[in-house]
């Protein structure tokens, strides 16, 4: 354990990766770039790091983020760019970034300015003041610019997973983070299909510090994230309920648990009305709804069950999660082979 303040021979002057995942931010990219590097730029002079990278993957934007970026790696030696064959979702450009960093740290956070990248500067401190530190994580203590719905139901999530998981999950922690390059190779380890990148982050353990901070609203553009849209639902259930929690089948055991009784109930019932009241005729309400119940019941732990089996399935295919298309620049060293063979994302 180091004392306060005092920085070991492990962690002076490291190298740093910045990944970014991003689907059409062209409106954001110059500020972050400026904001960026102007932060970076001054933790070299201060002699905190040695060097720094800008990794950018590119979820198939349409709209000018490529070319932009193209044209900057190109002028500059501090970018990087990760361009997708196409849209492959946020989890799996992260995990692409981290295949392309090559920092001794490895910041990962979102390309609209919602979290201020002036942070990792603190981040940083908050890294080398303990030697035993290999996370830093964000916390949020305010989210301006988001609808009390989006927030109600992220919140939700939240409490669900936090409630359900093995692991410890931290509320409003998200996805801006400091990794060590230890945690970073051990999550690209576990080549998942789907990968919920907060909750591999808290799956290697290690020791984690926090930063708490108030989260900006977007700086220019429209958010890409929809709390009801498919693609987050999807996410939601697979890479994260369903990899890091049981409750699911628990409910369906607890459904099915449920519609047992209530059927034995009503056998019950009716087996009393048969001998004890005279020419009772059998009724077609009970019985119906007793067959709707239980069909129901069938039908949502088959569904629960179903989510597990194709999750199986996926993972059986071995699929790549993503696929590159192209990549310019390459700052710190040449890049490893990150299109190798780790399994896919999507496969419904």
């Amino acid at each position: 354990m180091t004392k306060p303040g005092q920085v070991t021979m492990k962690k002076s002057n490291p190298s740093v990766s910045v990944v970014f995942s991003f689907f059409n931010e062209e409106d954001n990219i110059p500020e972050l770039l400026r904001r960026c590097r102007q932060t970076l730029r001054a933790e070299q002079e201060s002699g905190n790091i040695s060097k720094y990278e800008l990794i950018f993957v590119n979820d198939d934007s349409t709209d000018a983020s490529e070319r932009m970026l193209t044209e900057e790696a190109q002028r500059e030696g501090d970018i990087k760019l990760v361009n997708m064959s196409r849209n492959f979702g946020n989890s799996s450009c992260i995990i692409a970034g981290f295949e392309h960093s090559r920092g001794d740290l490895v910041f990962y956070m979102d390309a609209d300015l919602q979290d201020p990248p002036e942070l990792m500067a603190k981040m940083l401190a908050a890294w080398r003041a303990d030697d035993e530190v290999e996370v830093v994580n964000t916390v949020r203590l305010s989210r301006a610019g988001e609808s009390k719905i989006k927030l109600a139901i992220t919140r939700l999530g939240y409490d669900i997973l936090a409630r359900t998981s093995s692991i410890r999950f931290i509320r409003e922690a998200g996805d801006f983070k400091l990794l060590s390059r230890k945690v970073v190779d051990h999550m690209l380890d576990m080549p998942e299909s789907f990968p919920f990148t907060r909750g591999l982050v808290y799956y290697v353990g290690f020791k984690q510090e926090n930063v708490y901070y108030h989260r900006e609203s977007r700086h220019a553009g429209e958010s890409k994230f929809f709390v009801l849209g498919p693609r987050v639902i999807h996410n939601f259930l697979f890479s994260a309920l369903i990899s890091f929690s049981s409750a699911p089948l628990v409910l369906s055991l607890l459904i099915g648990t449920v519609a047992a009784l209530i059927g034995v109930s009503v056998m019950t019932y009716s087996i009393i009305q048969y001998f004890v009241v005279d020419g009772v005729t059998s009724g077609w309400t009970s019985l119906i709804a007793a067959v709707l119940f239980m069909g129901s019941a069938q039908l949502i732990t088959t569904g629960i069950n179903g989510f597990y089996i194709n999750s199986i399935f996926i993972e059986t295919k071995r699929r790549p999660r993503y696929i590159v298309k192209s990549t310019v620049g390459g700052p710190l060293d040449a890049p490893k082979a990150a299109e190798a063979a780790v399994p896919a994302k999507d496969g419904l």
